[in-house]
């Protein structure tokens, strides 16, 4: 079974009424439950508990990791980034939400800035699905509609995506590329828009399966690696030859 560990700030809950109302428990409960619903092994982590939550332990034992960060991305140390960095290049996938754009993570397997446009105005965003046959669109319809949103606008400064499943429309006018897939070493990486904390994204039932899928999708835990080093000949061949500056 897939194990997934949903990393949380879990600040705004704690000091926003408006956010409370709609995550009592946090946003990593919501989202670690509705992903429990779907047949998943989860656990949770946040920013306050030792090392974040994200020990050693933690992280060999996942193997997707789901990340929503907002207004505390500099109090996350280099050294869980640098533990978490490492995994995803071993293998363990990441999926980074809504504005952990600009977590530390995120903008170190990036390499770039990851800034954008933004405005919050409860508008209306489209979430059109680009690439309906990637395992992350799986059972979407043309489009997912969010009634209540903040609004994210180009230009994304983030590399080119090895594949975009999705593009917002926002009642504004602007457009984004909103879901946006990229390997790293081993690991798989899935940069997904929605998710602004005082509006109920997390609840809605079409946002909740595409996080699913991208767990899935994310998921190599079954797959064979990769194997570096010094290697034995496939082929038999004369090894007589021992020169070497190693």
């Amino acid at each position: 079974m897939t194990t997934v560990t949903v990393w949380n700030e879990y600040r705004h809950e704690r000091e926003n009424d408006t956010v409370a109302d709609i995550y009592p428990d946090g946003i990593h409960a919501t989202i670690a439950g509705a992903l429990d619903d779907h047949g998943f092994d989860t656990q949770t982590a946040t920013l306050d508990e030792p090392s974040h939550g994200l020990t050693d332990a933690v992280l060999a034992d996942t193997d997707a990791l789901i990340w929503w960060g907002h207004a505390e991305h500099d109090a996350v140390t280099d050294a869980v980034v640098e533990r978490v960095h490492e995994r995803v290049l071993d293998g363990m996938g990441l999926i980074a939400l809504h504005s952990s754009h600009y977590s530390k993570i995120f903008t170190r397997l990036m390499g770039t800035s990851c800034s954008l446009k933004w405005r919050e105005a409860a508008e209306t965003e489209r979430l059109w699905v680009i690439e309906p046959t990637h395992p992350i669109a799986e059972g979407l319809s043309q489009f997912v509609e969010l009634p209540e949103t903040e609004m994210y606008g180009e230009r994304f400064d983030i590399p080119q995506p090895e594949t975009l499943v999705f593009c917002s429309w926002f009642e504004g006018g602007e457009l984004f590329r909103s879901g946006c897939c990229y390997t790293r070493g081993a690991g798989r990486i899935f940069y997904f828009r929605p998710g602004h904390e005082t509006y109920p994204i997390y609840h809605n039932e079409q946002i909740q399966e595409i996080l699913a899928n991208a767990v899935q999708w994310a998921d190599r835990s079954t797959g064979t690696g990769s194997e570096f080093g010094n290697s034995e000949p496939i082929e038999s061949i004369d090894t007589s030859d021992v020169r070497t500056v190693h």
